[in-house]
């Protein structure tokens, strides 16, 4: 297995590991570029078309994801891999979520994983039924390099936090992403996330791990690497399961079983149309509640019983569509009455860590008319 003729653009920071990849590369028959920082990378980029773009994520200038986002406007098909620390993990995910094929974490013990990586990035251009065997190597990949989250509550914490949407209040376009959600320890049981999935759709989720402990941080991180995985899927053509609820869901819980993390979670994940207006959900457990919200107040959405994620033999989630009439909102909320009023009071303050307060929280999905 070598690299004959495979075009790379390297581009990393640290002159001796730069080296040393460059020097490797070559010699398995690669062409390589170097490039010292983000600003270089794209001013190489911009003067030749590249097989694989290798990059760093920790860069002075202009770091690796800003490098990556403006790359793949660029050219949106090139396969890419970072190379990061674990202390910068959150980023890696994002990178993944942009498009990023793969990554690696220093230090790289072994050149060959970055052939690897290589041959794994080229062989998911030309075969989209590789998609399956890239969701393994992740899982893998993920086990491997953040086991030390379960042992570590501090700097899981730390890590789990920056998966988190920044702002309490987005808006994209007339998409308008709110929520609040309290933490009272080192690493929050409760995970939210928000995405807009091409131009058509808009999706949010939550999701409760059980048991609460350390081990929530490993699983937001695992699940979200799996939902980004889907997300790349869809914007690469090979697959829609992003946009269906009900398979995501069913996907998940497959996932989570073979995790080994011998935890399970509710999870509600909700996918609006953008362009019909209409809502597909999907719920697994009894620990978390949707709501429609309208001037009149929050309506339950009527769902059934159905297990949590997690569980061997696992059933079938519970699901529920219907259409987005005017001035109305989704909602997601855990179980605290409280939660109930704070969200209908527009109590929207993000990522709160409060030792006093009880762990949970909501999110709200809406349309600007």
């Amino acid at each position: 297995m070598a690299l004959p003729e495979v075009s790379v653009l390297l581009v990393e920071d640290d002159p001796v590991f730069r080296k040393l990849v460059a020097d490797f590369l070559l010699s398995r028959g690669a062409i390589i570029t170097e490039a010292c920082d983000g600003l270089d990378g794209i001013d190489k980029f911009r003067q030749a078309d590249f097989d694989v773009i290798l990059a760093d994520l920790s860069m002075p200038n202009l770091g690796g994801l800003d490098m990556l986002k403006q790359m793949l406007k660029i050219r949106p098909g090139t396969p890419s891999i970072v190379i990061s620390g674990n202390n910068v993990m959150a980023d890696v995910v994002e990178a993944l979520r942009i498009g990023a094929n793969d990554y690696l974490v220093k230090p790289v013990s072994d050149l060959l994983a970055i052939e690897l990586a290589i041959h794994q990035c080229m062989k998911q251009q030309m075969s989209a039924p590789l998609a399956t065997d890239l969701d393994r190597l992740s899982h893998q990949e993920l086990e491997a390099n953040l086991a030390q989250l379960v042992q570590d509550p501090f700097v899981g914490g730390q890590i789990q936090s920056q998966l988190f949407p920044a702002d309490a209040v987005q808006l994209l376009g007339n998409v308008r992403f709110a929520y609040t959600l309290f933490k009272p320890q080192e690493v929050s049981s409760y995970y939210i996330d928000t995405a807009l999935i091409g131009s058509r759709y808009a999706m949010i989720y939550m999701a409760h791990f059980n048991p609460e402990d350390s081990r929530s941080a490993f699983a937001s991180v695992l699940l979200r690497s799996f939902i980004n995985q889907k997300l790349k899927s869809f914007r690469s053509g090979t697959s829609d399961m992003i946009t269906e609820p009900y398979n995501l869901l069913c996907y998940l819980n497959g996932r989570l079983v073979k995790s080994g993390l011998d935890l399970t979670a509710d999870m509600i994940y909700l996918v609006l149309d953008l362009e019909h207006r209409t809502v597909a959900v999907a719920q697994a457990g009894q620990g978390l509640r949707c709501y429609v919200r309208n001037q009149e107040g929050l309506m339950p959405l009527t769902m059934h019983d159905a297990l949590q994620l997690g569980i061997l033999g696992w059933g079938k989630p519970s699901c529920q569509s219907r259409n987005l009439e005017s001035a109305e909102s989704m909602c997601i909320v855990s179980h605290n009455a409280n939660l109930k009023q704070q969200l209908l009071n527009d109590h929207f303050i993000g990522l709160t860590e409060d030792p006093r307060a009880p762990s949970g929280g909501f999110i709200q999905l809406s349309l600007s008319e």
